[in-house]
């Protein structure tokens, strides 16, 4: 029996490790042992027994329940309490996923006792080392063991970085392999795409038809923090405002920022805009549905700017850069930044295209992939 304990910490990652979870249930529980260990790195409402128990994930066996905080103080006691568990009981593997503080945290944490990683979502990069993501990515790949990378992009990221010919062998005699595994994430968006109509009411309770909304989120700090750049985006979305309605969920800290970020005229202009609907944070089946029969998605988000491809929706990224290229490549996005003129002009592209969606994130059977090769190297 293989034992791996999967680190997660962030809510995307919670998801992903879901989709784990139930294949190693279905079809790998003879040969796998599963431990989930959360950090608590991030806390909210959808994160309670109800957000495990309605997504069927299984509870975390450990919790750090450490907290926001600076990234070195944060990453510090990850590392600290996720060592006490890994040396308090043996596991063959450690699994992480994608680039959070967590993740870092983890792959540190093990490499300096010699258990090997696994990553999940391996070799994305966005090439812009001022995001504190790029940095968690690129440290947690040159310390695991086996990589698994979402697409063809990702792979060619981590051949030309040298991943191929490495040299690298690890205490236990293994060498590193890369995988091109598909991604995970849209393993998730097909088994929960339905349930999520039976979960949420969403668009009966904003009045929501078919196609006839755009989905908008904006999180990414190097937007909310920066005036220019905060109402640029506004700006855009008030002018397109005019020509369809926007459904705009509201992170947290977005929220608290808008007022002290924007002018009294903007944040009024958002405010009491008619055709701009307002919402709390949306559920994971909320976010589903709200993907699933939008015409268009607005979003500075990573995760997002995936799940638009999934269900074949046209998506303006709200950055300068993405790790997501094949979106671009098949003209399924555009990188409009925070320039309003941009925005808008991709905004009109889009919304008169037809882009195709060619199946460039795999066959949506990552997790047991996954599996099977970890099965492969470990068992």
């Amino acid at each position: 029996m293989i034992k791996i304990l999967t680190i997660i910490g962030a809510r995307p990652q919670i998801i992903k490790a879901a989709a784990l979870s139930r294949a190693i249930k279905n079809s790998f529980s003879e040969r796998i042992e599963e431990k989930i260990l959360h950090t608590g790195q991030h806390y909210d409402s959808t994160m309670s027994d109800v957000f495990f128990e309605e997504m069927n994930i299984p509870k975390p066996h450990f919790n750090l329940n450490i907290g926001s905080g600076k990234h070195g103080e944060q990453t510090a006691k990850m590392i600290s309490g996720i060592e006490q568990i890994l040396l308090g009981e043996p596991f063959d593997a450690v699994v992480v996923f994608g680039d959070t503080n967590s993740t870092l945290a983890g792959a540190i944490a093990a490499s300096k006792i010699h258990i090997p990683i696994v990553h999940i979502e391996a070799g994305l990069r966005s090439f812009n080392m001022a995001m504190p993501e790029e940095i968690n990515r690129i440290v947690c790949d040159q310390l695991s063991t086996l990589l698994f990378a979402p697409t063809e992009t990702a792979v060619k990221n981590l051949e030309n970085e040298g991943f191929f010919s490495s040299k690298s062998i690890f205490k236990d005699g293994n060498n590193r392999q890369v995988f091109h595994s598909g991604d995970i994430m849209y393993d998730n968006s097909l088994y929960f795409a339905e349930i999520a109509e039976q979960k949420t009411d969403i668009l009966q309770r904003l009045n929501l038809q078919n196609q006839d909304f755009v989905l908008a989120t904006i999180h990414r700090d190097n937007n909310t923090d920066n005036p220019e750049r905060l109402t640029a985006i506004i700006e855009a979305l008030i002018e397109i405002a005019e020509k369809t309605k926007i459904v705009l969920p509201l992170h947290p800290r977005t929220k608290k920022l808008l007022p002290e970020n924007l002018s009294k005229e903007i944040h009024d202009k958002l405010q009491y805009n008619s055709n701009i609907t307002i919402i709390p944070p949306a559920s994971f089946f909320e976010i589903l549905v709200l993907e699933k029969y939008s015409q268009l998605i607005m979003t500075d988000s990573g995760g997002l700017q995936k799940e638009a491809y999934f269900f074949k929706k046209p998506c303006v990224i709200l950055r300068p850069e993405t790790e997501w290229v094949e979106i671009v490549e098949q003209q399924a996005g555009i990188i409009a930044d925070a320039d309003k003129q941009m925005i808008l002009s991709a905004f009109e592209k889009l919304s008169q295209s037809k882009p195709s969606f060619p199946p460039v994130f795999g066959d949506g059977r990552s997790a047991e992939f996954t599996l099977n090769k970890i099965i492969e190297v470990f068992g």
